[in-house]
């Protein structure tokens, strides 16, 4: 299949997010991103791991999960950038258009999550195991994932900054309470955003490698 990279709008339930989705040629599968905390698909940090996978081979699609007018409601209150519920329901969603969409229909989907994002997506991947086949977080909240990460039993990969002291005990502690394949990676140096010289391209490195591992081609 040709190389596809559009803008689109995709429906959920009550509402449509705006995409970016670039898939490459003979794509060895698609990660759907997963942001968190306040932000979207113009996250500089995941549209660098984003490009990396691609120059990879694998698909990828940065969507929002709020729209507009949530997201000026969640500038004020930052509220729905909590609401795991929420946000977990339209990365499900976000998943489930995945297997309808024809350029990205027969490729394995993955999941990317950073912040509350990786909640989103550990709840999603423990939703369905049959259309998720693998999971990173960046720098992730999975503990706000509760009592759906003792149903998660895709490959999941967790990186935490080796600064970011107390995401990282959070992290341990998930790792625990996961019962597929998991694997935690502390990148050296690094604070919670990632942003010391190198540590971002470690971060891409170990989800490159992850993905191309995990998603059968």
């Amino acid at each position: 299949m040709n190389a596809v990279v559009e803008s689109v709008r995709i429906p959920v339930t009550g509402v449509r997010l705006d995409a970016d989705v670039a898939v490459p040629e003979a794509a060895k599968g698609v990660v759907l991103f997963a942001h968190g905390s306040g932000s979207g698909r113009h996250s500089p940090r995941n549209r660098f791991v984003a490009g990396e996978l691609q120059a990879a081979g694998i698909g990828t699609v940065l969507a929002d999960l709020l729209t507009r007018e949530e997201e000026r409601t969640d500038a004020v209150t930052g509220e729905l950038r909590f609401d795991i519920g929420l946000l977990a329901a339209r990365v499900t969603d976000l998943a489930d258009w995945l297997g309808e969409y024809e350029p990205a229909a027969e490729l394995a989907c993955g999941l990317f999550g950073a912040s509350t994002g990786a909640a989103a997506a550990l709840v999603a991947a423990s939703v369905r195991p049959d259309t998720v086949r693998a999971v990173v977080s960046r720098g992730g909240r999975p503990d706000l994932a509760g009592s759906a990460l003792a149903s998660v039993r895709r490959p999941t990969l967790l990186i935490v900054g080796g600064r970011d002291q107390e995401v990282l005990r959070l992290n341990q502690d998930a790792m625990r309470q996961i019962p597929g394949e998991t694997r935690l990676e502390v990148v050296p140096g690094a604070t919670h955003l990632f942003e010391e010289p190198g540590t971002l391209e470690r971060v891409a490195h170990l989800a490159c490698d992850w993905f191309t591992r995990r998603l059968p081609g």
